[in-house]
């Protein structure tokens, strides 16, 4: 065989890796299993590994032996340190154990700059990156319905679609970096929602209103928003089970208020907005309730009001 990229992707030639398997990348990595693909995992607790096992998975021992037996890795771990560590470390980072031409996938939501970092770095080793973070939760990671913003080579992400199109919807938005970028935006988005929906709810509650009637009443206008339609139910039943931590929300929200000190061409962003909810979704992580979904921000929002 030679070398993957631009060789076209198929179930019977391609060897996918894939490094990361919590909530959604568990959902993830079983689609691409289930549409036939080769898949080889490394997990830090191998007993993790059982489920997707069972479908035919095979366990590597390191981020670097796991490269060295696939085309294609996807990561999709917890902060950008992992990232790092995952992709980048000397002894055992999945870099070093890529062939020429082969491409690492980095679907978490990490650091724009970090990503720029690690597509110069695999270039230099004539190999491929795209940041490829993903919007959508644990539904879309299970429906194959997640949004993919995509980071990097536009020709490199074109190349990537049939397995792209198994986990959901891509969208090139630029160079490295760019999906980290748009991914930072759309949490901005999500959490203005959440904070929106989750006072929405307390106010509706103290006014006396069914809030469940009240959800029903206003989803079809202005107010009605994805947010609502994925969380709304969750929420009033009080399930806050993870689609992701809520501390991953304070990871991504406090990279957006932050990015800007990194800006070589000194345009300043001020979001007022995304500091507020940072700070909110901080409160959960104070609270105990770091590893509950971001639709837990209502926790927060009763608190302040005595509930």
């Amino acid at each position: 065989m030679g070398t993957p990229y631009p060789n076209p992707i198929s179930p019977s030639q391609t060897r996918i890796g894939w490094i990361g398997i919590g909530v959604m990348g568990a959902a993830m990595a079983s689609r691409l299993l289930s549409a036939g693909y080769s898949l080889t995992i490394y997990a830090r607790t191998p007993s993790k590994a059982h489920p997707l096992q069972s479908q035919g998975a095979q366990l590597a021992h390191s981020p670097f032996q796991l490269a060295q037996v696939s085309d294609v890795v996807f990561t999709m771990v917890g902060h950008p340190p992992d990232v790092r560590s995952n992709i980048l470390d000397p002894e055992t980072g999945l870099l070093w154990g890529l062939r020429p031409n082969s491409v690492s996938v980095d679907m978490t939501s990490s650091h724009p700059a970090l990503a720029r970092e690690i597509f110069n770095a695999a270039r230099a080793k004539d190999c491929w990156t795209v940041d490829a973070p993903v919007s959508g939760g644990d539904i879309g990671a299970r429906e194959g319905k997640l949004a993919i913003l995509a980071g990097g080579d536009a020709s490199v992400v074109e190349w990537l679609a049939p397995l792209f199109d198994v986990l959901g919807k891509v969208t090139y938005v630029g160079p490295a970096g760019s999906g980290q970028n748009c991914k930072i935006a759309n949490q901005i988005v999500v959490g203005g929602n959440l904070l929106g929906l989750s006072e929405g709810l307390v106010f509706a509650e103290r006014a006396g209103l069914d809030v469940q009637q009240f959800m029903e009443a206003v989803r079809g206008g202005a107010a009605g928003s994805m947010v609502m339609e994925l969380f709304g139910d969750r929420i009033i039943g009080r399930d806050f089970r993870p689609g992701g931590f809520a501390e991953y929300m304070v990871k991504d929200l406090g990279m957006g208020v932050d990015v800007v000190e990194e800006n070589e061409e000194g345009r300043v962003a001020v979001l007022p907005g995304a500091a507020l909810c940072k700070q909110l979704f901080s409160g959960m992580v104070a609270n105990g309730d770091g590893k509950l979904g971001g639709q837990g921000l209502i926790t927060v929002i009763e608190r302040l009001n005595g509930k």
